[in-house]
């Protein structure tokens, strides 16, 4: 390929990396620009790439004068900027789907046509190099005629942190979007154009934001029956095509780059079958460590189909030959797909609509995290005083739950969604006046704790203050104090030292420790009218399965860091429900930050003891904290070798040591709180009388 081409890159996200990569080994390529709204990310991709030019539009790319645009972007700015392109005087290579719609698709292809210039898509899954081999093998006649053809796809999206909702959680129908394409052109590769398509759609409810999380399709092709699996929960995620001929079954395996035939043989059916199953692991033996070795010498490129895909394009560009993917492949497969996607759209559409805009029960009072161990039982107590209450909640409750008890009667109203949505949370916050804010992730990857516990409280800020709240009450928690330099012996008091290394005692620290520093920051600049409590460790029924402080909950058993002696900075939920109460109805306490924690002495034996009386209790293993220690160190090396993140470390250890003994005059003096129930109460209620012996 002697002609040159000058390239131009319009998005710089995950997909970039892999047509740069391309890109890189292609003699007449030569990227001279990559543009990006997000500066940061184009200026880091550009100097992973050795690419000079970073833009933040294509107009600016102008001047770098491109031959060629790929467009990387979300397919609702293919169009646009196909066009614009186009009418550069560019040839364009734009990322799958090809657009939103037929009439886009046609705007496109007419502007090409006008221009002179070449228009393509990357269908990318049809160069992947275990599909080549299959769609050969098909053409050699290995499995005959060709009757069906099965494609499985299996995916997850990264986790919500928050913000505006991004579009796989804002369109109904995107997850078949997205990848049912790459199953209607592989099916049309192997069983001619499609001719019919019935599409039926599920909820699990696994991810409430994503909504349709699980797809069937029945296709009906010229040459055979194509059916599509597309699901986002099972596990592990699979990338398969199985293509039944008359002689013969093809399995294709992309992730693992194997091609695998099934072939009938002479003879009994049982020996046949035999004969074939043992080639074929004989076979994948060989071909899986062979393809990781390929992988880590870079023989075998990351997204291969990725990879060869754009090698094909330029190649054809360079010839002056018709590029493999033909514009009105990408149309007619976006044909499909809008026939397919209309009522998921609708559906979401109609539930978006609902969750922003429909009346709301009138209500003074706010709950989030409603549905959770101390939520549920606060509003247990609300709702006890006639007072109408609003909860937001990130579901619907499953029967029998502690938020379906909590929402079964009396004047509850929900708003639906994530604490992470701006306005979902300025939704419900419509006419309060006291907001108890105890929503926050417990769990889950970061971006999940960015999502409920920062984004979360962000957006509570925001709300309290531009609809005049009267009260926040905040609960934070005592995790957000150094746990690892408190010195034994010391009352632990409101001002006591914050955590100073959050970032190693892992997310729920690090988001909690900011969360309650963006609401005293709040209070301060921006006179916000909250209190901010701090508990203890909670327990009560329903928390049996929660290790207390110093424990740690591994593989059913409970890991006790030295012989058990430490106390506890323990509170019965009960107790803590009368602290948030007080705290929104006392005068003066605006401002301030409050523990409350029971000071009855109780080691982690004596609840260990109790634990284990109940049903259902794990077994206890007490472990020498200076053994927790050089694990932690091996763990902590093998993370540093793997260049990952791991789930102990030596400080980890340190900082499992409870905080005790506390001061709790200012409960008592601004709250006039003091334990109404009480540990010892308490932990009868939980686990049941024992033999305290």
């Amino acid at each position: 390929m002697s002609e040159s081409f000058r390239v131009g890159i319009v998005g710089a996200g995950y997909v970039a990396a892999h047509h740069l990569r391309a890109l890189r080994d292609l003699r007449c390529a030569n990227v001279v620009g990559i543009a990006d709204v997000n500066d940061a990310r184009a200026e880091e991709l550009a100097g992973r790439f050795g690419v000079s030019g970073v833009y933040q539009s294509l107009s600016e790319m102008a001047g770098a004068q491109p031959d060629v645009i790929h467009v990387l972007t979300p397919p609702a700015s293919h169009r646009s900027l196909a066009l614009e392109a186009l009418s550069m005087g560019c040839h364009v290579f734009v990322e799958k789907p090809m657009a939103e719609s037929v009439e886009e698709c046609d705007e496109m292809i007419a502007r090409a046509a006008e221009c002179g210039r070449v228009l393509s898509v990357n269908h990318s899954a049809r160069f992947d190099p275990a599909v080549l081999e299959a769609i050969d093998a098909v053409k050699r006649g290995v499995c005959g005629e060709v009757m069906a053809v099965h494609f499985i796809r299996s995916s997850d999206y990264p986790p919500y942190a928050g913000g505006p909702l991004p579009a796989p959680y804002r369109q109904g129908s995107y997850p078949f979007r997205d990848l049912g394409v790459h199953g209607l052109y592989l099916l049309e590769s192997f069983l001619g154009n499609i001719e019919d398509l019935r599409v039926t759609f599920y909820e699990t409810g696994r991810d409430p934001l994503l909504t349709f999380d699980e797809w069937r399709a029945h296709v009906e092709c010229e040459r055979g029956t194509g059916y599509m699996y597309l699901s986002w929960n099972t596990r592990p995620i699979q990338n398969e095509l199985f293509i039944h001929g008359s002689k013969g079954v093809i399995h294709v395996d992309c992730f693992l780059q194997t091609c695998e035939i099934s072939r009938t043989m002479p003879g009994p059916k049982q020996i046949g079958m035999v004969i074939a199953g043992t080639a074929n692991a004989m076979r994948k033996s060989f071909r899986v460590p062979w393809n990781m070795a390929r992988f880590a010498t870079g023989r075998l490129k990351p997204s291969p189909g990725i990879y060869r895909g754009v090698h094909c394009f330029y190649e054809a560009l360079a010839k002056g030959k018709a590029v493999p993917v033909q514009p009105d492949e990408g149309r007619r497969i976006i044909h499909w797909i809008g026939a397919a996607s209309g009522e998921a759209d609708a559906a979401k559409a109609e539930r978006l609509d609902k969750e922003t805009r429909q009346p709301l029960s009138p209500a003074k009072i706010l709950v989030t995290g409603g549905g959770g161990f101390l939520g549920s039982a606060l509003v247990e107590r609300l709702r006890g005083s006639g007072e109408p209450i609003r909860l937001l909640l990130r579901q619907a409750p499953k029967a029998g739950s502690p938020a379906d008890l909590a929402t079964a009667s009396g004047p509850v109203s929900v708003v639906y969604g994530s604490l992470g949505q701006p306005e979902i949370v300025d939704r419900a916050m419509e006419g309060i006046e006291l907001v108890y804010h105890v929503g926050a992730a417990m769990k889950g990857s970061a971006a999940e704790f960015e999502q409920g516990t920062i984004w979360g409280t962000r957006n509570v800020i925001q709300s309290c203050l531009k609809h005049g709240v009267k009260r926040l009450v905040y609960v934070s928690s005592l995790s957000v104090m150094d746990h690892a330099g408190h010195r034994t012996g010391d009352p632990v008091r409101e001002d006591s030292t914050l955590e100073p290394y959050p970032q190693r005692r892992g997310a729920y620290t690090q988001t909690k420790l900011t969360a309650e520093r963006m609401v005293l920051d709040a209070i301060e600049r921006r006179g916000l009218p909250a209190v901010v409590i701090r508990p203890g460790q909670i327990f009560g029924p329903g928390a049996e399965a929660v290790p207390p402080n110093g424990v740690i909950a591994i593989g059913g058993r409970w890991i006790v860091a030295g012989r058990g002696r430490r106390k506890l900075p323990l509170v019965y939920r009960d107790d803590v429900v009368d602290g948030l109460i007080a705290a929104a109805e006392s005068e003066g306490v605006e401002g301030k930050v409050i523990n409350l924690v029971d000071t009855t002495a109780v080691d982690q034996n004596q609840y260990l003891n109790y634990a284990g009386s109940a049903p259902g209790a794990k077994p206890v293993w007490r472990v020498p904290v200076s053994a927790l220690m050089v694990a932690a160190s091996m763990i902590e090396l093998l993370g540093a070798v793997l260049k990952r993140n791991v789930p102990l470390s030596r400080y980890r250890i340190r900082s499992l040591k409870p905080l005790y003994p506390f001061d709790i005059s200012e409960a008592a003096l601004y709250l006039r709180w003091k334990p109404r129930v009480g540990v010892m109460a308490g932990l009868v209620r939980t686990f049941g009388e024992h033999d305290k012996d």
